[in-house]
C-alpha cells in the first residue's frame, strides 16, 4: 500500500512495482528496456515497442501528482528515467 499525506494511492500492480523498482534505484538512471524487463521478465525482447511502460509511468507520475506528491520521477528523453530526491 502507498500513502501520501495518510491517504491511500490506489496504484495496480504493475504501477506499484515500477514505483519500488524506482525507489530502490534512485538518482539512477534506468533505460526503457531495464523498466520492460522488471515489468515483464524475459518476454521483453518480444515487444515491438515501448508503449505499454509509457502508459504505466503516465499514470503512476498522475496519480502520485493527483495525491499530492511531487514529480520525483524525471524523463531523461532518449535515455530513460529517473527518481530523483
Amino acid at each position: 500500500m502507498v500513502t501520501v499525506e495518510s491517504k491511500e494511492v490506489p496504484l495496480t500492480k504493475k504501477e506499484f512495482d515500477l514505483l519500488l523498482y524506482f525507489v530502490s534505484n534512485k538518482n539512477k538512471v534506468i533505460s526503457k528496456t531495464a523498466i520492460a524487463e522488471q515489468l515483464s521478465g524475459d518476454v521483453a525482447d518480444m515487444f515491438d515497442n515501448y508503449d505499454f511502460i509509457y502508459a504505466h509511468i503516465k499514470n503512476l507520475k498522475r496519480k502520485l501528482q493527483d495525491a499530492g506528491y511531487g514529480n520525483y520521477l524525471k524523463t531523461l528523453y532518449g535515455t530513460g528515467y529517473k527518481w530523483v530526491i
